[in-house]
């Protein structure tokens, strides 16, 4: 697809508009969407069908602060922006782009730390929500080691690009995660049945046409046996949307029991201790490496 026309398109002429995302970088797969970012100062996500082309569109703003949206837009490709206000808004974040992931960075494991530590809170008095929580606190702390490394988390892509990360102290911290995950208990089995949940998930808190992405990945991944990349990639997009709602949740005790399946969660009140005690050893070693290297 023309990226170029997606603009005049979906009719976003009047604001600047910029191309990010894995296609932007070309690291994509087939089933892989369009992100594109208009800065019309308005917040939120929908998805649009041009041709068979999935566009995600991102609504942002030019005085944005959050270190997470600023992670996202530095490699942006500018498709509009006849003043040059766009322009001039990449230029800061990549002149203050160590300053920004080393924030993000910091974010993340502070929100894993606090997942976590939610997580034993909720063991105690039998929460069913608690495995929940290390999931959450798992999937921060791979963002925030993606930071690290100086890669922009992507969910399609992350376990991919894991692998061929360089060996050290740091980056085996990548297999805890992967353990309290459970990427290992991929099967098609398992997948069919998470996939339905995570877009039911989705639309219940989002209804915006990202279930059609999902699906689209999930029938892209598993077509060509990547089952443990379709895992991660669906249980993140649960976390995501889990953070949408999180001061609500408990409010709606229907979520846990699409969450069990949308997760695959574990439902041994020991066990989640235990990932939840081996999630703060990491999380807490890290930020004493961070705070040791300023």
């Amino acid at each position: 697809m023309d990226v170029q026309k997606i603009p005049k398109l979906l009719y976003l002429s009047e604001h600047p508009v910029g191309f990010g995302g894995c296609r932007n970088n070309e690291c994509n797969f087939d089933c892989c969407e369009y992100n594109i970012s208009v800065f019309d100062d308005k917040s939120g996500e929908s998805v649009h069908d041009l041709s068979g082309n999935l566009i995600k569109l991102h609504h942002c703003s030019l005085s944005e602060s959050n270190v997470a949206i600023l992670a996202q837009l530095e490699n942006l490709t500018i498709l509009h922006d006849d003043q040059w206000k766009l322009r001039m808004f990449l230029a800061k974040i990549k002149e203050k782009k160590e300053k920004i992931l080393n924030s993000y960075t910091q974010s993340c494991l502070v929100d894993a730390g606090i997942f976590a530590n939610k997580a034993k809170e909720a063991v105690k008095t039998n929460d069913p929500f608690a495995a929940v929580w290390t999931k959450c606190a798992s999937y921060f702390l791979a963002d925030a080691l993606f930071s690290i490394n100086s890669k922009r988390p992507s969910p399609t892509h992350m376990l991919e690009i894991t692998r061929n990360l360089k060996k050290n102290e740091i980056n085996q911290v990548f297999s805890v995660i992967h353990d309290i995950l459970g990427v290992e208990r991929a099967s098609t089995s398992v997948l069919s049945r998470m996939v339905k949940s995570t877009m039911g998930f989705s639309d219940m808190v989002e209804n915006n046409g990202h279930s059609t992405i999902i699906k689209r990945k999930y029938d892209y991944l598993v077509e060509n046996s990547l089952l443990s990349d379709c895992y991660f990639y669906l249980g993140y997009m649960s976390r995501n949307n889990i953070m949408k709602i999180k001061n609500q949740i408990h409010k709606n005790p229907e979520y846990i029991h699409v969450l069990k399946v949308a997760l695959d969660i574990e439902s041994d009140q020991l066990v989640i201790d235990k990932q939840a005690n081996a999630l703060l050893q990491r999380v807490n070693g890290l930020l004493v490496d961070i705070k040791d290297q300023k």
